[in-house]
């Protein structure tokens, strides 16, 4: 099989279109289809259905999508390794929670570009969900995420334990119970935050549906809104102890078994541990110690 033609398969299927796919491989059209012809050729079997409205994996295609990128993967994989000296270079991609990236992992990150300047480091921030499917998929080398993650492909390492409060503005009342704050507008993370299946459950828990939800992109846009007496959030502590202090909000304990999220590092269990991920880790393990 032709690495080749896999590489323009398995971009074609992640575009979704030969026109973009084309584009990002900087190849014309005709030669996107050309090459994929080939390989349907070699294999025997139609990977895309053709139709108005673009193109469509077959079952077949959909089996090869799995195969292609794993297959391209290890490749990628066996040219680092084989250039890989002792020194950490080269790229190294990390995903992050929005708030663990704010409060956790600034001096950590100083640390580590300090002493590893030849590592060209990205950090990627988003929800849990986004980063277990870029890990997943080999787009990131790790990340941390609110866990526990379990699934079989992934390893996780706990890093640390957050206390969830919820906030309210200045004005609000003290909070007893759930039941205080049951009316309130609930200012939330786009879906697939952590902290807010956290809230989802806590109310489920309590039998409370939620009276009317707002998403919010940012932090400090969510925390300005409930001081504004918008509504109530659930955020971690850590990210808001500035704010309280400075008078912008107000803090109210949660029960227990609600009241604490752990982030956890996960990376996949084959993938190569290069010398850019080895340093981070160690440095990682050594910080949050």
């Amino acid at each position: 099989m032709d690495i080749q033609l896999l590489k323009v398969f398995f971009t074609t299927a992640h575009e979704g279109s030969i026109s973009k796919a084309a584009h990002k491989l900087n190849f014309a059209q005709s030669n996107v289809t050309h090459k994929i012809q080939q390989l349907e050729t070699d294999l025997q079997t139609q990977l895309f259905y053709r139709h108005n409205r673009g193109i469509t994996l077959t079952p077949s295609g959909q089996i090869l999508v799995s195969y292609a990128e794993k297959i391209l993967h290890v490749i990628q994989e066996a040219r680092l390794a084989v250039g890989d000296s002792s020194v950490p270079a080269g790229p190294l991609y990390i995903g992050s929670l929005e708030t663990t990236a704010a409060v956790r992992l600034p001096t950590l990150l100083t640390k580590y570009h300090t002493e590893y300047p030849a590592v060209d480091f990205s950090l990627i921030t988003g929800t849990s969900e986004n980063h277990i499917h870029a890990v997943l998929h080999y787009e990131q080398n790790g990340a941390f995420v609110a866990g526990p993650v379990e699934h079989p492909d992934l390893v996780q390492e706990n890093v640390i334990d957050e206390e969830l409060v919820l906030v309210t503005s200045v004005s609000h009342p003290p909070v007893n119970s759930i039941h205080d704050v049951q009316l309130s507008t609930l200012l939330v993370f786009h879906s697939g935050c952590s902290y807010r299946a956290k809230l989802n459950q806590l109310l489920h828990d309590e039998g409370i549906l939620p009276v009317k939800l707002m998403e919010f992109g940012s932090i400090e846009t969510i925390i300005g809104c409930v001081g504004a007496g918008l509504g109530i959030a659930l955020l971690p502590r850590s990210i808001i102890t500035e704010s309280e202090k400075q008078g912008r909000i107000r803090c109210h304990a949660i029960p227990g078994k609600h009241a604490i999220v752990t982030t956890v590092f996960i990376r996949r269990k084959d993938a190569l541990i290069t010398p850019a991920l080895s340093a981070f880790l160690s440095e990682m393990r050594a910080h949050f110690s």
